[in-house]
């Protein structure tokens, strides 16, 4: 088993949601954005996901893109958020995944992307406004021994056929997005995304992660209920945004306070 299967397999066991974390890369430097990462892993993350920021992020509410403006200022790049990868990695044995766009990717070039995020020991990507159709950009590049999952996204608007197809193709998890529009902004329609995951798990035993709007323990509790991982990503750039001289330690206990949603 991969580090991402033995995560699940452990949060399934202990009758637990994953707690999967995003944190924007080099906000609001380097190094404090290493500490705070490193901060993160070790209280109490399941999944890391580290945010390539990007000067277009579409999907991403205000909050991430002032995260994703404030780390392009500090001259954060790809190549460095690998470096950060490559850290944490000899400290920390959590799955570490990538996020980013496809246009830093296609910059550096998929193979070299594939290889040096294998090697620095990030267990996968997610590529935001990459369809699952065209995975294979980057897929063409991994090893097999390099365990590296293209992580899928379905969203309430992907349709029945299509949904099928990327749940055929899914590896490590699947990030179910709560509700249309940006990260963020706006609210849940519990009852509406419980249907969802219904049928989701009638089609697929990959674990399914919920995200965008997470940021209490009281919805990681609600997620508990339907789903194998809560993702929260804004909550984490607020308290960033707010307490930038106190965030590695603010960032630790929130991440321990969101554990209190399954004690």
């Amino acid at each position: 088993m991969n580090r991402l299967s033995q995560t699940f397999e452990r949060a399934r066991l202990t009758n637990r949601p994953a707690l999967v974390g995003y944190i924007t890369a080099g906000d609001p430097d380097f190094e404090q954005s290493f500490a705070i990462l490193d901060a993160a892993c070790g209280a109490g993350l399941d999944v890391l996901e580290i945010g390539i920021p990007f000067s277009d992020p579409t999907a991403d509410g205000p909050v991430i893109q002032r995260a994703a403006q404030r780390a392009l200022r500090a001259g954060m790049t790809l190549e460095k958020g690998i470096d950060l990868v490559r850290r944490l990695r000899r400290r920390h044995e959590l799955p570490i995944i990538l996020f980013s766009y496809y246009n830093p990717i296609l910059a550096l070039g998929a193979d070299r992307f594939v290889a040096e995020s294998a090697d620095a020991g990030a267990d996968g990507a997610l590529v935001v406004d990459l369809p699952a159709e065209s995975a294979e950009e980057i897929l063409q590049h991994a090893q097999p021994s390099d365990s590296f999952a293209f992580i899928r996204l379905i969203a309430p608007t992907t349709d029945p056929a299509r949904r099928r197809e990327i749940l055929r193709q899914a590896e490590g998890f699947v990030y179910v997005v709560s509700r249309r529009g940006v990260t963020g902004v706006g609210g849940i329609d519990w009852h509406a995304l419980e249907n969802e995951m219904q049928e989701l798990r009638k089609e697929t035993a990959i674990p399914l992660c919920i995200g965008f709007g997470i940021s209490t323990p009281e919805d990681v509790k609600d997620i508990s209920r339907i789903a194998d991982g809560a993702i929260i990503g804004s909550a984490f750039q607020r308290i960033i945004e707010e307490q930038p001289q106190t965030a590695v330690k603010a960032v630790a206990d929130f991440i321990t306070t969101l554990g209190t949603a399954y004690h």
